[in-house]
C-alpha cells in the first residue's frame, strides 16, 4: 500500500486567520485508490507557515496507530520541504538556532514534526502550487475552507 498526503496552508494576513488542509489517499501497488480522507482545520490567529506545518503534522498523526508506514507528503511549501529535508538537522545541531544565530521560528511545531517523522519512512516532494495538480488543488481548497471558517468565526464573535 502506498500513502500520499497532499498538504497546504492558507492565511488571510500573515499573521491572521488561517486554515490547513490535508488530502490523504491510499493506493495499492497498481495505483487503485483504496481510501481517501479529507481533513481541515482553522486557527483565528496564525501564520501561513504554521498552517503548512500543522498540515504536515496532521498527515502523520493519521498514521499514529501504525508503524513503519511509507508515506509521500506532497507540499507546495518550500519552507516545509527544505525545513524537514535540509535545515532541521542543522537547527538541532545548533541548539535550535539558525545559521544567523536566531531562534528557529515555529520550533515547537518543527520538534513535533521531527518526532512524528522518525516513526515512518517519509518521502517529501515539492509540487508547484496552483499548477493543476489535483491533489494539491484539493489540499488548497480544504485549507481555504478552514481559513474561511476562521474568518467567519471572527466576524460572528465581533457581531455578538
Amino acid at each position: 500500500m502506498r500513502i500520499i498526503a497532499y498538504i497546504d496552508g492558507a492565511c488571510s494576513g500573515n499573521p491572521g486567520p488561517g486554515g490547513w488542509g490535508l488530502y490523504l489517499k491510499a493506493e495499492n501497488k497498481n495505483g487503485k485508490i483504496l481510501k481517501i480522507k479529507e481533513l481541515y482545520g482553522k486557527d483565528p490567529h496564525t501564520t501561513n507557515n504554521k498552517m503548512e506545518l500543522t498540515a504536515a503534522i496532521k498527515s502523520l498523526k493519521n498514521l499514529e496507530k501504525e508503524s513503519g508506514v511509507i508515506i509521500t507528503i506532497r507540499t507546495d511549501s518550500q519552507y516545509v520541504r527544505k525545513g524537514i529535508t535540509e535545515w532541521l538537522s542543522k537547527w538541532k545541531n545548533n541548539n535550535w538556532r539558525t545559521s544567523n544565530k536566531k531562534p528557529v521560528a515555529n520550533q515547537e511545531l518543527w520538534q513535533e514534526l521531527d518526532s512524528m517523522v522518525s516513526r515512518h519512512l517519509v518521502n517529501w516532494e515539492w509540487v508547484k502550487g496552483h499548477a493543476g495538480d489535483s491533489g494539491n488543488e484539493k489540499a488548497d481548497e480544504l485549507a481555504v475552507r478552514g481559513r474561511d471558517e476562521a474568518v467567519k468565526d471572527i466576524a460572528d464573535n465581533t457581531n455578538n
